[in-house]
């Protein structure tokens, strides 16, 4: 993978360890009843996994994108929530790192540090998804303090997070040019609440939620970068969670086809395993390319990112592209190579092909990166 240091190889199995002991046993259960997993979130910041983009005296290893990537697709293979909570926390630390002065981040990763809470992303609006120049949120500057009125949806962990790095309006003329300011929105600000939360196909321990704001009133202090810098630190974060979004593909993918390969061995039919019959194996075999495909493409990326190439933001929407696809297709074929026990809830592989669906939409749509790279390839 990239040549793995000898630390991260001791990372990566350690986390394998304990997603196989504490976090995969959950999974079923978190998608079953739909509730965030509190306990979960504990494991996961206990071990310092909710804090590694952060700096040493933070509790964290200011891990590269690669160290990331390799933590995620990890947790995914064996539980998506985990894995999901991970990809949050390491973009918006990489937001507050972009935007945030030294007083901000000394105050808001200190309050990350304990590892037991979340934070979320607020970009998205009814109106504003992949079109973010629609945006209609507007924040106003009395005095001090900043008055927000608007509407934020599938806001992920929106109804659980204490930090909020959030993207308004300052001013409407110049909207994508230099229009959007960056904030962090703290948990009980004043005319802020939590609307409506969705009932997602899959994914479904993470709760996608609407945030509403009357009135809100955020301190000047926690403006982060400079009025209408937003857009360009939102992106910075956008940038890494596409590599994540598709590491976690890779992940939910990578255990759907370990669990295939598992039964396919063990189910018998007309007197022989399944997995002795060439059509079987065919299928397994290019299931098993594609993922390799992937991942080469992402940890290509990931190294890139951390070298600090520019034709990174080309890449990095090949790669959570190819990821999300190749992760429905290859999750589908594990049901498939079920039969008809794929299809039921008793088997994991119908709630990977769930959670490996949300992959297409996080961080963009396939067609908006798609446009993306056109772009990079014809500027």
């Amino acid at each position: 993978m990239f040549g793995l240091t000898e630390e991260q190889r001791i990372m990566k199995e350690t986390v394998r360890k304990l997603a196989i002991e504490k976090l995969e046993p959950r999974a079923s259960a978190i998608d079953r009843d739909g509730e965030f997993p509190w306990d979960i979130l504990k494991i996961l910041g206990e071990n310092g996994l909710l804090q590694l983009p952060m700096p040493e005296k933070y509790g964290g290893i200011d891990a590269d994108t690669k160290t990331l990537c390799m933590v995620v697709e990890e947790l995914a293979r064996f539980c998506t929530t985990s894995s999901t909570l991970v990809c949050i926390q390491g973009s918006n630390i990489k937001v507050i790192s972009k935007g945030g002065n030294e007083e901000q981040k000394d105050r808001f990763f200190k309050g990350l540090s304990s590892g037991d809470r979340i934070t979320a992303f607020a970009l998205t609006e009814p109106g504003a998804g992949s079109d973010v120049g629609s945006m209609k949120t507007r924040a106003i500057l009395e005095g001090d303090t900043y008055i927000l009125n608007g509407t934020k949806c599938f806001i992920s962990c929106g109804e659980v997070a204490d930090y909020i790095p959030l993207f308004a309006l300052t001013d409407p003329e110049k909207r994508l040019k230099g229009g959007v300011s960056a904030f962090i929105l703290e948990k009980e600000t004043p005319g802020f609440r939590i609307g409506k939360s969705e009932e997602k196909m899959g994914a479904r321990g993470v709760p996608a939620s609407e945030l509403i704001f009357e009135d809100a009133k955020i301190p000047k202090e926690n403006l982060l970068g400079e009025p209408g810098e937003g857009l360009n630190i939102a992106l910075s974060a956008i940038n890494l969670t596409r590599l994540t979004v598709g590491s976690q593909a890779i992940g939910i993918a990578q255990g759907a086809l370990d669990y295939a390969v598992g039964y396919t061995k063990q189910r018998v039919q007309f007197g022989k395993p399944i997995a002795t019959y060439q059509g079987i194996q065919f299928k397994l075999a290019d299931m098993a390319i594609q993922l390799e495909a992937s991942r080469s493409l992402l940890y290509r990326t990931a190294f890139m990112a951390d070298e600090g190439d520019a034709g990174v933001e080309g890449l990095s929407s090949m790669a959570k592209c190819y990821a999300s696809d190749v992760a429905v297709n290859v999750t589908l074929e594990a049901v498939k190579a079920l039969g008809g026990y794929g299809y039921m809830k008793e088997y994991p592989v119908e709630r990977r092909m769930r959670d490996a669906i949300s992959c297409l939409f996080m961080e963009g749509t396939g067609e908006i990166q798609r446009l993306n790279i056109a772009r990079y390839l014809l500027k």
